[in-house]
């Protein structure tokens, strides 16, 4: 005897071994034995072979009409023998039951399951919109495979267009767009990426980058809400300074001033003065929650994104000719021997005498012009010329600092690769298309002015990292245990020494406009202003606070994706250099196994016939083919240059930093089923 029985949704027929009153033993077809519950045998036949019986019912099944079945079928409920008795004959066969069988089952839109063959009609209402769902699933069947049809032609349909980005990036598999370069990607075997490109879906590789990063990051866009700047309630003294910023000519978000008294006394006091948002804006408020939401301002060739509005940012930032709200760090110095005899903290006003440029200032203000009074340009201008005295002093406390850094550092910092500034004719801070003219120059790490505003910065930072302890009121710390091969700087809660930068408790506080951390340990830096040692009681984030723990965890993966981001554009503009002034052929230096790093920009690539050749090998290398939207480009050796040269510690420490972009990382997934940070001082 045979059996057709179902078991987990499934139909299945095979001999029966023996049989009790519950059960029965079952041998399918495959030689698997299945113990099956007498409640789920369905037919019992004779013959034929349960295969060919299968067989049958299914033809069986494939030509019944379903509307006829469903007007032979009763309103209540009602077994798939008797309908097949109502639609075939009163002596239907069993190969006829069972056709009917798969056809209710296969139905559920006619059909609803009642029980083991058992069914019930479905609402004509009901039965109406499934058709109509069913239909729409065929015409995006079509749809799905005529537009793969299309890609694998060559042709990019626009809704695949428009949802370019989505599809890469941050798919909805169930899209049908989606759909459709998954299956032409694995009708063709060429990856999605590839596939979109020869397609002609990507007009621009610029915007392919920008507009990946704002889906990523600014899903809703990089626009501010119309929103005011709130005003400072406190009323605060003026300073007896004139205070100076540095920064580049670019800059709108001046965070720092230097002053400094004294010179020729014996005693100096230098005052680091840092644009104060935090005491107008409170945690909660308006300006706090946009800052919340983007954590930093976003910097790129020739454009960023702020962390704040711009109109926001003047009510605050350093301009000259103002008495701007500061916090200021005043440390005085022994001006013989340097040493610091006292520090103080104070909430003021601060006049601003001049915003100092150090890309117009650095042929002006360099280390002779500083160091021998007697030395003079031709055309000494104010107002360097009149911060000279000031400036000289400044430089040699940075020095002096540096040393000191370097003997709890126990090793040198040494700056002997040169930073590199982007320029985009023509784009005058406006968002870029990728079609400009890149200007690209070179500016040697560690110039003086440099020097002088990365040693104030550490020192206010670290002078404050060390009072809120003392102070037992919590702050947002980088530290990093020591500099042995991968170990990382890590954010926290506690002041923990920070081996690369050489101090006992590094801070962010120097950029409110530009970081949220800083913002964060200024609110904290004026609660102990102002409270002293009650300070832990009123700051707004108190010890083991779960919400500084979010906002760590929170900044730490944007600042983390900010700086991915402008690195990748840095490497974009670099090879549109490349490209714009026809760079086949370039000067390096290998600097690890197969990796080179360029002379004369700032271009990191892998190359060929590299082997056997010393660290530090200079070569001459050919560019091959650079691809734009994935930043591959790689070389081949062509000659070394010179003789092999030494390695040196500071190489050793920043290969960590140089990351070389490969492809971009696609999410699609063809392979699925078918559808059934070292801290750098300079601030």
């Amino acid at each position: 005897m045979f059996v057709l029985f179902e078991e987990a949704g499934k139909f299945m027929a095979g001999r029966v071994l023996s049989e009790a009153e519950a059960s029965a033993q079952v041998e399918l077809d495959s030689g698997k034995r299945v113990k099956v519950k007498s409640a789920n045998v369905l037919i019992k036949f004779e013959k034929p072979a349960p295969a060919d019986f299968v067989a049958a019912a299914q033809a069986q099944a494939a030509g019944i009409e379903l509307d006829m079945a469903y007007e032979f079928a009763p309103d209540e409920e009602f077994g798939f023998a008797d309908l097949a008795k109502d639609y075939f004959s009163a002596q239907a066969s069993q190969a006829e039951q069972a056709g009917m069988l798969f056809k209710l089952f296969d139905t559920p839109h006619y059909f609803r399951r009642a029980g083991k063959g058992r069914f019930k009609k479905a609402p004509a209402d009901i039965i109406a919109q499934a058709l109509a769902a069913i239909e729409k699933k065929r015409l995006i069947a079509e749809q799905i495979n005529q537009w793969a049809q299309e890609l694998a032609a060559g042709t990019c349909p626009q809704a695949i267009k428009d949802q370019l980005y989505k599809i890469l990036f941050k798919p909805d598999k169930n899209a049908p767009e989606y759909k459709a370069v998954v299956e032409a990607s694995r009708a063709t075997h060429i990856a999605p990426l590839e596939l979109l490109q020869k397609a002609g879906a990507i007009a621009s590789p610029y915007l392919f980058h920008w507009k990946r990063f704002l889906l990523e990051n600014f899903p809703k866009g990089t626009g501010f809400p119309a929103i005011s700047a709130p005003a400072i309630a406190d009323e605060l003294p003026v300073a007896a300074v004139q205070a100076f910023s540095i920064d580049d000519s670019q800059t709108t978000e001046i965070d720092d001033a230097l002053s400094v008294q004294g010179l020729g006394s014996g005693t100096v006091t230098v005052g680091i003065h840092i644009a104060a948002p935090g005491l107008a804006v409170q945690p909660g408020s308006p300006v706090d929650v946009l800052g919340r939401a983007r954590l930093s301002t976003v910097y790129m060739p020739g454009y960023k994104v702020t962390m704040l509005p711009d109109d926001v940012v003047q009510t605050y930032t350093l301009m000259e000719g103002r008495d701007c709200p500061s916090v200021s760090l005043y440390v005085t110095f022994n001006e013989e021997t340097l040493e610091i005899t006292s520090s103080e903290t104070k909430l003021e006003r601060v006049p601003i005498a001049h915003n100092l440029r150090h890309d117009q200032l650095d042929s002006v203000v360099t280390e002779q012009w500083l160091t021998d009074a007697s030395f003079n340009h031709e055309n000494d201008t104010q107002p360097a010329a009149g911060l000279r005295e000031q400036l000289s002093f400044l430089h040699r406390l940075a020095r002096d600092l540096k040393a000191k850094r370097e003997i709890v550092r126990g090793k040198p910092e040494t700056f002997n690769r040169p930073d590199y500034n982007f320029r985009l004719q023509g784009n005058d801070g406006a968002e870029p298309q990728g079609d400009e003219t890149v200007l690209i120059s070179i500016r040697q790490r560690g110039a003086p002015l440099d020097l002088i505003v990365a040693e104030a910065m550490i020192l206010a930072n670290s002078t404050w990292g060390s009072w809120l302890a003392e102070m037992g009121v919590p702050g947002i710390y980088r530290s990093q245990a020591s500099l042995a091969p991968g170990v990382k700087v890590r954010m926290g809660t506690k002041a923990l020494p920070h081996a690369g930068i050489g101090v006992k408790a590094y801070s962010w506080a120097t950029s409110p406009l530009r970081r949220y951390t800083d913002l964060v340990n200024q609110w904290q830096i004026i609660a102990c202003a102002r409270h002293g040692k009650t300070a832990a009681l009123v700051a707004p984030f108190k010890p083991k606070d779960a919400e500084l723990f979010a906002i760590i965890s929170s900044f730490d993966a944007a600042y983390s994706a900010y700086n991915g981001y402008q690195g990748a554009m840095e490497r974009f503009w670099t090879m549109r250099y490349a490209q714009q002034h026809g760079i086949t052929e370039l000067t390096a230096s290998l600097f690890k196994d197969g990796m080179v790093r360029a002379d004369d920009i700032p271009l990191v690539l892998p190359v060929l016939g590299a082997q056997g050749l010393p660290r530090h090998a200079k070569v001459r290398v050919k560019l091959g083919e650079m691809d734009l939207i994935t930043l591959d480009v790689q070389g081949t050796v062509l000659e070394r240059l010179d003789a092999p040269v030494e390695a040196d510690n500071q190489d050793e420490e920043d290969d960590s930093e140089d990351d070389v972009a490969g492809p971009i990382a696609i999410a699609v997934d063809v392979n699925e089923a078918p559808d059934a940070g070292g801290d750098n001082p300079t601030p």
